[in-house]
């Protein structure tokens, strides 16, 4: 049974907006730099990479997406040793993040419930989602099957 979901980060696209009218504003009232516009634009397109994490298990992969894609990552199904539904911390932030204690990385772009998979390596890996269950039984039914 493959396992697709999408998760919208509201509180991005409002901060995105809230910055596209700051700087927009201020663009409208000061002389630019030529430098400016450039920087900005390329802000803007980095924040925008981050409004939505897709899922997906496809084959042999579990596979997400950050936006249109200027971030993602795999995992082979066959490397994964196990998955749990797990709450970050507030403190863990959103985006990509790296963990020290535990070791681990995080992808994230709303809200606190995540799916925890540790590999057959030892690495560990959280995928924020808002459907934590369906996911994790989705993925120990294809690392199963």
């Amino acid at each position: 049974m493959p396992y697709k979901h999408t998760q919208i980060g509201y509180l991005m696209i409002v901060v995105l907006i809230a910055i596209v009218l700051y700087f927009g504003g201020i663009l409208m009232i000061a002389e630019p730099e030529p430098a400016l516009i450039p920087v900005l634009s390329i802000v803007v397109l980095i924040l925008a990479s981050f409004l939505t994490l897709t899922v997906w298990i496809d084959g042999s992969e579990l596979k997400i997406k950050f936006g249109y894609g200027l971030f993602s990552k795999r995992f082979a199904l066959s490397e994964i040793a196990s998955a749990k539904a797990v709450k970050n911390r507030w403190y863990n932030g959103w985006g990509i993040r790296f963990w020290w204690k535990p070791r681990m990385m995080i992808f994230n772009v709303s809200g606190f419930d995540a799916v925890e998979i540790k590999m057959k390596n030892g690495k560990i890996y959280r995928i924020g989602t808002d459907e934590p269950e369906k996911f994790v039984n989705a993925i120990k039914q294809m690392v199963r099957g």
